[in-house]
């Protein structure tokens, strides 16, 4: 019985191997923090969760019914996926069923709250850094092993898998822009030693990536933060206007970050780091929302308190607005399906303003 079990196992990776192909294996690996969360947070005892309604209302694959994404419907990291031909998403880490060849469409080990220091998020109690998240791939790096055997596990990872990483807004939003928590950070730490510290930290993570075979890279900037609705909230703002101290903090570091990347593009051989040009982008369709069909770029869709609905995250007891395609921001910190689609097509097929050195579909065929 065992005999024809071992046989029947050989059978099924083998007919993996054969239905997929060397050529043909598609993955996607996402890393991050609730921009693209598809249900990591649902596992941790964290007071940073999206599993309540009306979260996911427009998410198809699920009916409507949450799944921990911080959206009505599709994360960026899902769109993208569905853009390249992956064909399912990328399965949540800490989900039970994060084993044997479900994991060979990719795996999303973003967490929200999380961030590219340790002590980010703390306030949350529970979330996956990006120390953590890596950790974690080391973890699957083995399982593609078992999967597929070592050398066809490193051709998936290095010629058929793309790594995307979307981290850093809540470095800055927990511990440098959070009142009164994050007034210790303030006064210890000068803007520039503080981006230089996210820098030092980043730059080990994508080693340790690059080290287990990680090659083909994205990684985002941290958009407006200083034009979400939470920050127009709390500061009283008018629609039109954004924290100038939060927007320049995120160019800071995305000046740092194009060095690193560029740094990385030099040092690491045979690895791509792509650059995902996010600020720019968000900031297109807030200040030319109609343009893209939106009825408001300050607004949350779903949220509580304030002009802007941008105090209490988004839950049952939230006011919602009629049309959710019709807003750029579904709650007080995180974009709409629309806009998530909006932003995802220029990182997979767009131009130099938004993505460089090439889109993510010249990277996939590279």
């Amino acid at each position: 019985m065992a005999m024809k079990y071992y046989g029947l196992v050989l059978f099924i990776l083998c007919c993996i191997r054969m239905s997929w192909g060397e050529d043909e294996l598609p993955g996607s690996f996402i890393f991050g923090d609730s921009l693209v969360d598809a249900g990591n947070n649902n596992y941790l005892n964290t007071l940073s969760k999206a599993d309540i309604k009306p979260n996911g209302i427009d998410f198809t694959a699920s009916g409507g019914v949450p799944t921990g994404r911080y959206t009505n419907g599709r994360t960026i990291g899902d769109i993208v996926g569905e853009m390249l031909g992956q064909p399912s998403y990328s399965i949540p880490f800490l989900s039970p069923n994060a084993t044997g060849k479900a994991i060979l469409s990719g795996v999303n080990y973003a967490s929200g709250g999380g961030g590219i220091l340790n002590g980010t998020g703390r306030i949350f109690v529970n979330r996956l850094s990006m120390d953590v998240q890596v950790d974690y791939f080391n973890i699957t790096r083995k399982q593609l092993d078992q999967l597929l055997g070592a050398s066809q596990a490193r051709t998936y990872l290095m010629k058929n898998s793309i790594f995307s990483i979307t981290i850093g807004a809540n470095d800055f939003l927990n511990n440098y822009l959070l009142p009164v928590v994050s007034m210790g950070t303030r006064i210890s730490s000068s803007p520039d030693s503080f981006v230089e510290d996210l820098i030092t930290n980043f730059r080990l993570q994508l080693t340790r990536l690059y080290q287990l075979d990680a090659r083909k890279f994205v990684v985002g900037n941290v958009g407006p933060i200083g034009c979400i609705p939470y920050q127009k909230t709390i500061n009283q703002l008018n629609a039109d206007q954004c924290v100038d101290l939060a927007n320049k903090l995120a160019l800071q570091y995305d000046g740092r970050l194009r060095d690193l990347l560029a740094e990385l593009n030099d040092n690491l051989p045979g690895a791509t780091f792509v650059h995902a040009n996010v600020y720019d982008l968000v900031m297109e369709l807030i200040t030319n929302y109609g343009k893209y069909g939106f009825q408001s770029s300050s607004k949350a869709c779903c949220g509580t308190g304030g002009q802007f609905q941008g105090i209490i995250p988004c839950g049952p007891t939230s006011s919602m607005c009629e049309d959710r395609s019709k807003y750029v921001f579904w709650d007080p910190y995180h974009p709409s399906e629309a806009a998530n689609l909006i932003i995802a097509k220029q990182i997979v097929d767009g131009d130099s303003r938004y993505i460089t050195p090439m889109n993510l579909r010249k990277l996939s065929h590279l």
